[in-house]
């Protein structure tokens, strides 16, 4: 499309909907942004693209605005099936994701990851391996940098390796990932795509303009993996943490990260070269050394197992803080949803304080019961899902030795764990909840945990 001159509304003032407001701009498109909260909460972001000549519309969106513009682009925290895009849609107004707008202007190859958990350190990882390779790499997308951001840096020999969301995925239409990944699926958000089925289909949209030259990154352990593998163009390759017979893929042969094509097997590093704790993060690095071998070749083994030593866990996710006291204190605040907390509880085998709550996804917490029994002294509820824990975990726990504690905020939470922990246990914070009632996003929620470790 050519901008110059398009009326274009810019819907949500959040990174993404910032970045795609200058990228219009920059091609002198006439752009509204338009945002649900009121402006005294947004004076930075408003002053900012106020003196890019943007014109903004705070505390709610006006129809008249959507109807009159010849593009719409919704930042991925904006519902899908918004009224008004609706409407825009019966009115013929392309409706666009930030990623979607970015893919129309991106240069290079595109890889892109996504799945309910893992995302983020697949994602840093396959970055870092192929800039080890020698390739010309940018990270971003869902991780932290918006899309439309690495437009400028593009070129056609440039890498671009994104995370991306089921709530982008939504939007795209010509979006395509010569090599794209689904880590897993597992229930998480169902609160707005109301079930699992609904969920499943935006994740799959990430194959949706692949083609026989093209790549699918897939979990053979995984039920909806397996599922979408039947209805591929491109050609699926696997991942998994035992031998694939026949099939392509990065796999584990007599401890050992193996990548196998066409019947040959090439080493790629030792899996207990990995630095990084718990099984979910082998799996991590299986995809993560699959995206290396078909973007800069199997050839590239030790430039790989060089970058996979180096690799520091990366923040929020598994994240060593500190020991007070014989204590291990650890930062999953990316664990978000209930099989993100499930994985983090695995990686250690006993004595875990693990604190849990936040803003309810529409989650079921009952499962946590059995690792709970099994590796935890007791589990330090907060937020706004504390009632809900409670009356799906207190039940399970009777008559167990895991103590169910109401500690309402992080900073209670931590202060119980550290009077009640002894030498050689480990408190752990991973919500299984999103960060939206306290905080402002997980990664706030995860450096205040930081400053309440440090100042113990």
């Amino acid at each position: 499309m050519e901008l110059e001159g398009k009326r274009v509304v810019v819907v949500g003032m959040a990174a993404s909907g910032i970045a795609a407001a200058h990228f219009l701009r920059e091609r002198k498109a006439r752009v509204v942004v338009s945002e649900m909260r009121p402006a005294v909460e947004l004076r930075r972001e408003i002053a900012e693209l106020l003196e890019t000549g943007v014109a903004i519309e705070t505390g709610g969106h006006r129809e008249r605005s959507f109807l009159d513009s010849d593009l719409i682009v919704v930042s991925p925290g904006v519902p899908a099936d918004l009224p008004l895009l609706k409407r825009a849609r019966s009115a013929r107004i392309p409706v666009w994701g930030e990623i979607e707008l970015a893919a129309r202007y991106l240069q290079g190859t595109v890889v892109a990851i996504t799945g309910a958990n893992g995302k983020t350190t697949t994602t840093t990882l396959a970055g870092e391996l192929l800039a080890a390779c020698g390739k010309r790499v940018q990270v971003g997308g869902n991780i932290g940098t918006p899309l439309i951001s690495l437009v400028p840096t593009s070129t056609p020999e440039t890498v671009n390796v994104i995370e991306v969301s089921s709530f982008q995925l939504e939007t795209v239409e010509q979006f395509h990932a010569h090599v794209a990944a689904v880590l897993n699926l597992s229930p998480d958000h169902l609160d707005r795509h109301g079930s699992m089925e609904a969920y499943a289909a935006a994740k799959q949209r990430i194959f949706r303009n692949q083609t026989a030259g093209d790549f699918a990154v897939l979990n053979p352990n995984d039920a909806w993996c397996r599922q979408f593998a039947a209805g591929l163009a491109s050609r699926p390759v696997w991942f998994a943490p035992f031998a694939l017979e026949a099939q392509t893929g990065a796999n584990l042969r007599n401890r050992e990260i193996v990548w196998s094509a066409g019947g040959r097997h090439t080493a790629i590093l030792p899996a207990a070269e990995i630095p990084l704790r718990g099984a979910h993060n082998l799996e991590n690095v299986l995809a993560a050394v699959a995206i290396g071998c078909l973007v800069a070749g199997p050839e590239s083994a030790a430039s790989m197992r060089q970058a996979v030593r180096q690799f520091k866990a990366v923040e929020h996710r598994l994240e060593f803080v500190a020991a007070r006291q014989g204590v291990e204190y650890f930062n999953d605040s990316k664990a978000t949803n209930v099989d993100a907390t499930v994985k983090a509880l695995e990686a250690f085998p006993q004595g875990v304080w693990l604190i849990l709550g936040g803003k309810d996804k529409g989650s079921d917490y009952t499962t946590l019961a059995p690792l709970l029994k099994q590796r935890a002294r007791g589990a330090l509820l907060i937020g706004a899902a504390t009632e809900k824990i409670a009356a799906q975990l207190g039940p399970l726990l009777e008559g167990s030795p895991v103590a169910l504690t109401r500690c309402g905020t992080l900073d209670q939470a931590v202060a119980a764990a550290a009077a009640q922990a002894r030498a050689g246990d480990t408190v752990l914070l991973a919500p299984a909840c999103a960060s939206f009632d306290q905080f402002q996003n997980y990664g706030h929620r995860g450096r205040v945990f930081k400053e309440l470790i440090a100042a113990l």
